[in-house]
């Protein structure tokens, strides 16, 4: 068992958004369904996505998600990027950077490994065309940043 688990509070559909979660990821598994009776509501699910564990709760209408959390997920091509960016803005709203937010509220990242390489870059000049580069950006496209990154 992990250490440190992510804890995600929906209000009354977290059974919905993890068969809509497993349903984008590969290697994910829906773990348990607690329900207070045998027949009554689900109270939590736990379910794993890209081997990392997740628990998600019924609580009800008074806390929603906000984009100061988020779950940064790392892309090594831009095929998984284009797949990823698509599964989970369908219903909710794309954004800028690689961000978006679900149907269900919960914003996401999707990043490019490359980028993170490209920004590390001991050039500063190279590294802020990239930086450029993404700042024009919704989805990020690794062909454009390269782009950036090799000009002279």
């Amino acid at each position: 068992m992990q250490k440190i688990t992510t804890f995600l509070w929906f209000d009354n559909n977290a059974e919905e958004a993890i068969t809509f979660y497993t349903s984008i990821f590969k290697n994910s598994q829906l773990l348990n369904i607690a329900r207070a009776t045998a027949d009554g509501p689900v109270l939590t699910v736990t379910f794993q996505l890209e081997g990392q564990e997740f628990m998600a709760l019924n609580g009800g209408p008074r806390f929603k998600f906000t984009e100061a959390i988020s779950l940064m997920v790392n892309c090594e091509t831009q095929e998984e990027v284009d797949e990823l960016w698509e599964k989970l803005s369908a219903g909710g709203e794309k954004s800028r950077c690689g961000w978006l937010k679900d149907k269900f509220g919960l914003s996401w990242q999707i990043i490019p490994t490359v980028l993170g390489n490209l920004m590390r870059d001991p050039d500063p000049v190279k590294a802020r065309r990239v930086m450029d580069a993404l700042l024009q950006m919704d989805k990020i496209e690794i062909q454009t940043l390269q782009n950036a990154y090799e000009q002279s």
